[in-house]
């Protein structure tokens, strides 16, 4: 029992705040629980069994998980005979570390995959456009000033970062999730939500997205403030300053902008209303295309300013859709895509990769992303 308390205690130093609690239980010689981070939706224990310990010394280690500061190392313990491995959720196993290797981030991307293809009852038959929005608008809170927002945390999971008008509508896509997290608790909400999107982009025949993990979750008081998102209703001024903040020039603009090509807009949440192409859970350069080659007018109703299609009077635009054939300096890049696909995928798959790690601590290189096959 003694070793197993140095061993305990050593890798729990490891991680800060739970250093002190740790040290606590083991001197007290009494049960304890590592408890991992919890939020208003969805709270979850995990145990190597129920009941009181039978051991000799009469203790019962119930299962902590630690997660080294984004290197994507997991630690599992217990007594009585072995370690509970939460990847699996058994336990028997010799005590040491778990660090999930591609083979397991694999089997969560094929996960999220086949449930793309059996919950077909979103939007258009597909739920791929709303986890690309959930990743996109997770990591887009990003402010290189401060150093704060981003993927790293997954504080959409708390309010008032859940409730802010940019988000509505993405429970949805978090709810989707869920099972997934169930089936693999070791995974962060943080990589989750963001291998989701990629996964998303694949299997709407998008180009291969490189992806590392390494995130971590945080609490409340991470959450972002209000107002970092792109508004739909403003002009280019408000595009340069929303995504100079993250980081990123004109043609890195317009490139996330291709997002577009996916989806639909809902009165009950942005107030606009409509889907930007014919093909909206397809990855193309359509967006672009169709930004140049149709004619465009205001729609004449009671929502918000938008635009609509001269001919089918079926697609929309936002203002901000439009400030890149107004500027001339996005235009340009607009006529690029819209000509060359292979162009546009390169470049588009670059910035997702930027987007989706602004501001993660990583412990990991550049060269170790993993590219994960679709299942199509």
């Amino acid at each position: 029992m003694a070793s197993a308390t140095k061993v305990l205690t050593r890798v729990a130093t490891r991680s800060t705040p739970f250093t002190s609690y740790v040290r606590n239980a083991t001197s007290r010689n009494a049960r304890f629980t590592l408890q991992r981070n919890t939020h208003q939706s969805s709270r979850r224990g995990y145990a190597s069994g129920s009941g009181e310990a039978s051991s000799k010394a009469g203790l019962y280690w119930g299962v902590g998980l630690l997660a080294a500061a984004g290197a994507g190392t997991y630690y599992f313990f217990a007594t009585n005979g072995g370690i509970t491995n939460l990847k699996e959720g058994s336990a028997g196993e010799t005590r040491g570390i778990f660090t999930p290797n591609k083979e397991d981030y694999q089997k969560v991307y094929s996960e999220i995959a086949k449930l793309l293809v059996e919950k077909d009852e979103y939007d258009d038959g597909s739920y791929g456009p709303v986890l690309v929005r959930l990743a996109w608008h997770c990591s887009g809170t990003f402010d290189k000033e401060t150093n704060t927002g981003g993927s790293n945390g997954a504080t959409m999971r708390f309010a008032p970062e859940g409730d802010h008008g940019a988000n509505a509508g993405l429970k949805a896509a978090r709810d989707f999730l869920e099972p997934v997290k169930e089936n693999n608790p070791w995974i962060t909400y943080s990589d989750l939500w963001t291998l989701a999107g990629v996964c998303a982009i694949q299997e709407m025949q998008g180009p291969k997205i490189p992806w590392r993990p390494g995130r971590m979750d945080r609490d409340v008081s991470l959450c972002t403030p209000d107002g970092r998102l792109p508004d739909g209703a403003k002009d280019q001024s408000h595009l340069r300053g929303i995504f100079g903040r993250m980081g990123f020039d004109d043609r890195e603009i317009v490139a996330l902008s291709g997002a577009h090509a996916l989806g639909r807009c809902h009165t009950d949440r942005s107030g606009f209303e409509g889907p930007w192409t014919f093909s909206p859970t397809v990855v193309t350069n359509d967006y672009y295309k169709l930004l140049l080659d149709e004619k465009w007018n205001f729609r004449k109703w009671n929502g918000p300013k938008q635009y609509q299609d001269a001919k089918s009077k079926s697609l929309m635009m936002l203002p901000t859709d439009m400030a890149l054939i107004k500027d001339k300096e996005f235009k340009k890049h607009v006529e690029r895509y819209a000509k060359d696909n292979e162009a546009f995928f390169a470049e588009f798959r670059d910035v997702i990769v930027k987007l989706f790690e602004l501001g993660v601590p990583f412990q990991s290189k550049e060269e170790d992303r993993m590219t994960l096959q679709p299942s199509v």
